[in-house]
């Protein structure tokens, strides 16, 4: 992904000055994940890379630590962005590490314990959005009726091609002697069934639960990268600028109540760009559950009609590392599908925190006048 993004950009490897990039599950990866990565890509071995972990925000917070270093004048080019392959996440035996006793030992799920486990509560991510969904009164079919409308707008945006310009086809194995095959759209999407997704049962509240594997977003594998150049390095190099970072924030509240901390980091992020909420056109808040769009768009009072327009993770799939770089991704393609100019995307993550960013589309990036 590191390499692609640098060829869409029209940049060397070798004008990559630093490199952060987001990941949760990083057991069993091996050493710096984000340095493999980006050696992988041919970038030089002087370049300094971080991997990034606050939960399902890593992605756009590597992305906001990058632009960091561009405003203060330390960087002019860096590679950001995300990566998770949860259904490669390991199991854990945790006492194997002090010699296994007589008895059974315990094996942990650690995509669950590192990734979609509350530790100050003690309990899973989608018993926070029951929480959410009581103190917010979201139904169990507003949330069906919110995910089934995910996947409509989803699949829609893959017929009509807005997809395309922003995914890398990957080559994947077939496995047990199949051909290997060409990977370049999301699959999720080919799973939609209306029916039985209004018949799953609730997973988290054993009496009047609302949160289901359907209404929820999905355990994926996926990676974004975006590159990011000063001002001034983009008019040197002669590059065709796509869109501009506007602003950012962080919010945090209580750990069980993170669902609704991107009303909080929303807000802030546009007042850091200089904005009015009235002169934002769209919005990407990523689905980590349907209740979490349903609940901040209640709060921050926004009309369905600008928020994820073209689908989101509860029918795209939600990479914990990935996703808050994939958002902007996603933003970028609905500004220029849609004509707007100012977008916001924002992120939820485990523990109680959210990070939000303001992206403002350029005239030459909208469709139509430009190759893209």
């Amino acid at each position: 992904i590191y390499a692609a993004a640098l060829k869409r950009a029209n940049v060397d490897p070798s004008l990559v000055q630093e490199v952060f990039f987001g990941n949760v599950l990083s057991a069993n990866l091996g050493q710096a994940p984000a340095r493999q990565a980006a050696l992988g890509a041919g970038i030089p071995t002087s370049v300094i890379c971080t991997t990034i972990n606050k939960v399902c925000s890593s992605g756009m917070k590597a992305t906001m630590l990058a632009a960091q270093t561009i405003e203060l004048g330390r960087n002019d080019v860096v590679v950001a962005g995300g990566m998770e392959s949860m259904s490669n996440a390991p199991k854990y035996i945790v006492e194997a590490r002090k010699g296994s006793r007589y008895g059974h030992d315990t094996i942990i799920d650690g995509m669950i314990k590192d990734g979609l486990w509350d530790v100050y509560n003690d309990f899973g991510m989608g018993v926070c959005a029951e929480v959410c969904a009581d103190q917010h009164v979201i139904t169990r079919d507003e949330q069906d009726s919110y995910a089934i409308q995910s996947f409509e707008r989803g699949i829609a945006a893959q017929n009509a091609g807005h997809f395309s310009w922003e995914i890398v086809p990957v080559e994947v194995s077939g496995g047990r002697g199949k051909p290997s095959r060409i990977v370049d759209k999301d699959e999720g999407l080919g799973k939609f069934d209306a029916a039985k997704l209004k018949k799953l049962r609730a997973n988290f509240k054993p009496n009047g639960g609302t949160v289901t594997a359907g209404n929820a977003s999905s355990i994926s594998d996926g990676a974004a990268a975006i590159v990011l150049v000063s001002e001034e390095k983009a008019r040197e190099l002669g590059l065709h600028v796509i869109a501009k970072i506007r602003g950012f924030a962080d919010a945090a509240q209580e750990p069980e109540l993170f669902t609704t901390a991107p009303a909080l980091a929303i807000p802030k992020a546009i007042s850091n760009a200089g904005l009015e909420a009235s002169q934002i056109d769209y919005y990407e808040i990523n689905e980590a559950f349907s209740v979490v769009s349903l609940a901040n768009q209640k709060l921050l009072r926004l009309s369905p009609d600008k928020l994820n327009v073209h689908g989101g993770a509860v029918s795209l799939g939600h990479p914990l590392g990935c996703s808050g770089a994939r958002i902007l991704v996603t933003l970028i393609g609905v500004l220029r599908q849609k004509n707007g100019r100012y977008g916001v995307a924002g992120i939820c993550n485990g523990g109680g925190g959210a990070s939000a960013l303001v992206l403002e589309l350029m005239p030459s990036a909208r469709l139509g006048h430009s190759k893209l």
